[in-house]
């Protein structure tokens, strides 16, 4: 099973820089998506359905703001719109899709770089999606938790750490709390199977960031422990560039 989860940072940009061409030269068994910035009727949902996807979305009530979505190939069981908590649901963070034993989620996290308020929303956040997932997974024991996480891990996630150690997305208790959480039986799958460094999945649109490669890892496929046996491959994909983002890829044995 082929999974790819990309921040398209709009979903109408990114299908004119030609995303849905990619997308049917990627064969992914599911795609999540975040950020796609749109509601239902912006989308040309037929589209996807010609490149033989089952979509799923879940925007935020602000237009042109956050949202998620999830396409697969195959129909999923069940589809679960947001975590039952209104002040994220409303800005389109969290779908998930149950496939047999096994569930996929498309998360956004929030950034906290645009100040103090948003910050601690994002903390806030934090805590609150581990609860959720934590209950979640006492009845869904196999989960895929892929997105925009908005924090790099580990000083080999960011390409400055020393000058971005106190910028949001590399603060010592956004951090802290990857740690935590990882240590609760989660695998970060590209640092499971890759230890290199300068593999990152976003790069500022400024000061040509891309083109020199200074960019931030906040791109996951998380996984539970179960799913360790079964984990097969995980890549970065940056030579897409439908986005500030690029995809990540996660690859499970059926």
């Amino acid at each position: 099973m082929k999974i790819i989860s990309y921040n398209v940072n709009g979903i109408r940009a990114a299908i004119n820089k030609g995303f849905l061409e990619w997308i049917a030269a990627s064969n992914a068994d599911i795609i999540c998506l975040q950020e796609i910035k749109a509601m239902h009727e912006q989308i040309p949902l037929i589209d996807f359905e010609a490149l033989g996807y089952h979509h799923f979305w879940f925007p935020a009530q602000k237009k042109g703001y956050s949202g998620v979505a999830i396409l697969s190939k195959q129909q999923p069981d069940e589809v679960v719109y947001g975590m039952g908590i209104e002040a994220y649901d409303q800005e389109g963070r969290f779908i998930r899709a149950d496939f047999g034993e096994l569930s996929v989620a498309s998360i956004y996290h929030p950034s906290g770089s645009s100040g103090d308020l948003r910050q601690a929303f994002k903390m806030k956040w934090l805590n609150d999606f581990q609860q959720h997932v934590e209950t979640l997974r006492q009845q869904r024991p196999q989960l895929v938790l892929s997105g925009d996480y908005n924090i790099c891990h580990q000083a080999i996630d960011i390409h400055d750490p020393v000058r971005n150690a106190k910028v949001s997305g590399f603060l010592p208790e956004e951090r802290k709390w990857m740690s935590q959480f990882l240590d609760r039986g989660y695998i970060d799958t590209f640092r499971q199977l890759n230890k290199e460094p300068h593999h990152y999945s976003w790069w500022s649109y400024r000061a040509n960031a891309r083109a020199n490669n200074k960019g931030w890892r906040i791109d996951y496929h998380m996984i539970t422990e179960n799913l360790l046996p079964r984990l097969r491959a995980a890549r970065i994909l940056p030579e897409a560039r439908h986005s500030d983002h690029c995809p990540v890829v996660v690859e499970i044995m059926d």
